[in-house]
């Protein structure tokens, strides 16, 4: 039941990776018709209106910290990071099997460490009531969001994958080097 509801929050979180990335894709055609469409008024006219998107390179920013933040917990789950294997793999078993989990167990204590702070940065936007610089003012709070959310999650999917390592000594999304040689 856990591992299902896990797995299932890890899934959605690339989801949501996924739809900013194409809220990116989306953002910037609409930058580059609003272009061409001026572009095509200047030539019948004379001079172009200035049609643009507003703050759309701040937003598609925004959107990109989003996208990477929450990608991390489904790319770790699918193994997918850039992994110590090269080290890892020399290591006897036992000892390998020991090096993985201490490895998880650090990145999820860092990334514990990382979404805190981030939380703290979410409140403290909220509080203050920062607004970005850009031609739309986008209270901050709102994008940090989804950075904290990422890293929270993989702080949790690094933990899991320990658990895992320390229950079976075997987790195919934390897979530091077992079974490499």
């Amino acid at each position: 039941m856990m591992r299902k509801a896990l797995d299932c929050l890890y899934t959605a979180s690339g989801v949501a990776a996924a739809v900013f990335l194409v809220a990116i894709f989306a953002i910037v055609l609409a930058q580059v018709a609003a272009n061409s469409l001026d572009y095509v008024i200047g030539l019948f006219s004379g001079q172009p209106i200035g049609l643009v998107v507003p703050s759309y390179a701040e937003i598609a920013g925004f959107f990109l910290a989003a996208s990477s933040f929450l990608a991390l917990p489904y790319a770790m789950r699918h193994g997918s990071h850039i992994r110590v294997t090269l080290v890892l793999m020399h290591l006897p078993e036992a000892v390998r099997r020991v090096a993985a989990i201490a490895v998880c167990l650090v990145g999820g204590a860092t990334s514990a460490y990382f979404a805190y702070y981030a939380w703290q940065l979410v409140l403290e936007s909220h509080e203050f009531g920062d607004l970005s610089q850009g031609l739309v003012a986008v209270p901050l709070w709102i994008p940090q969001m989804p950075i904290a959310i990422g890293a929270s999650i993989l702080a949790v999917c690094l933990v899991d994958s320990a658990i895992r390592f320390i229950q079976d000594g075997t987790d195919a999304a934390c897979d530091l080097g077992a079974g490499s040689e």
